[in-house]
């Protein structure tokens, strides 16, 4: 009787597996925090994360927000969805990933800050107590919340009225007060249509009931020593009078420009804490603001990425840069960014969206 080919066996039982079995579960390796977990076959590297209850960044958790944009340093990952519907070719370039479309394939090592925000996570009842128009379709609009909230200059909240399932997302638009606050304030857009912000500009929102929660997301100011180039663009201003206003207070000194892009001069909102801002700074700033559908004698005029090479100019080597807007005017800005020399891991940015692009910063 013949001996069986035991190489053979093993091989053959190791293609079986392969077909039938279950995958050995793929390790992940997180810096610079140094979290390491287990993804099994069929989990996406976010779904697990958040089963072990790592604070790792998200907020739509289907690939649109990019909020947990990961870098990815080594191994292989298969994504649900194609990563280029949410992340510009620059990030892809940069080895960028989205945590909430990513199947391992391998082990993995990633770089993303999941400890950076300390911040303790919320939901409050609120009173709608305050609107103030700013321009013709954006509106400050304050809450008065019955737990008060926490939150760092650049984050966000999730707004839902009337006992609802529906929210949307507004960004802080002041500094934070030390020890939370209960009376926050948000710029918003309106979206013509839109199931929210129809009856926030008609009025009918003053007597609806609100839910709040947060604060999300990960756009604030990182330690550094380098300038500053902050870049904004409708309501994406609300986030970065936080950011700036925040600073300004705990006397940051690094050089800064401020871009605001805008169509025309009735869409120019905010000179009054632009102005509170520079008259505090400890250091230069700049505040350049651009109109595309308008000229005139005392503004830049095209679109706001055009002036990106100058501002880079003023400021000199080392900066990093702030984006908050719409998609395509991110997206454009990054290209800019990168051409003239800013790598990936100084730009930071925040979408602003509506329902029509279903992403995080949804403000209908």
């Amino acid at each position: 009787m013949m001996e069986p080919d035991k190489d053979r066996e093993r091989g053959t039982m190791s293609w079986l597996k392969s077909l039938f079995g279950k995958a050995e579960p793929n390790k992940v390796h997180v810096r610079p925090g140094g979290e390491a977990f287990t993804v099994p076959n069929g989990e996406t590297v976010l779904e697990s994360a958040l089963k072990l209850g790592l604070a790792y960044p998200h907020d739509c958790t289907v690939g649109t927000c990019g909020a947990c944009r990961t870098r990815l340093i080594t191994g292989k990952v298969e994504a649900i969805t194609p990563f280029g519907y949410t992340l510009s070719k620059e990030e892809l370039a940069a080895g960028y990933i989205l945590a909430c479309q990513a199947l391992p394939k391998s082990d993995l090592e990633l770089e993303v800050d999941i400890a950076a925000s300390t911040t303790r996570q919320i939901v409050t009842p609120a009173q709608l107590i305050d609107t103030k128009p700013l321009t013709h379709d954006i509106m400050a609009v304050t809450w008065k919340t019955v737990e008060a909230l926490t939150y760092q200059a650049g984050q966000y909240i999730n707004v839902r009225w009337n006992g609802g399932d529906t929210h949307r997302s507004y960004s802080f638009a002041s500094a934070p007060d030390v020890g939370g606050q209960h009376n926050v304030t948000c710029f918003i857009r309106h979206v013509p249509g839109g199931a929210f912000t129809d009856a926030l500009f008609d009025g009918r929102a003053q007597e609806f009931s609100y839910e709040l929660d947060g604060p999300h997301g990960q756009f604030w100011l990182r330690p550094g020593k380098g300038p500053i180039l902050c870049i904004a663009g409708g309501s994406g201003l609300a986030p970065i009078v936080s950011l700036l206003q925040d600073a300004a207070r705990k006397r940051v000194r690094r050089d800064c420009v401020l871009l605001f892009g805008a169509r025309g001069e009735r869409d120019l909102y905010g000179d009054a804490e632009i102005s509170e801002i520079r008259s505090a700074w400890t250091a230069g700033f700049d505040y350049w603001p651009v109109l595309s559908e308008e000229q005139t004698e005392t503004r830049r005029q095209g679109l706001v990425t055009d002036h990106i090479p100058a501002a880079i100019e003023r400021l000199g080597p080392g900066a990093s840069a702030y984006l908050c807007g719409p998609p395509p005017m991110i997206d454009a800005a990054i290209a800019m960014l990168v051409a003239h020399g800013m790598p990936m891991e100084q730009i930071f940015y925040d979408k602003f969206t509506d329902s029509s692009t279903a992403s995080k910063q949804v403000a209908a």
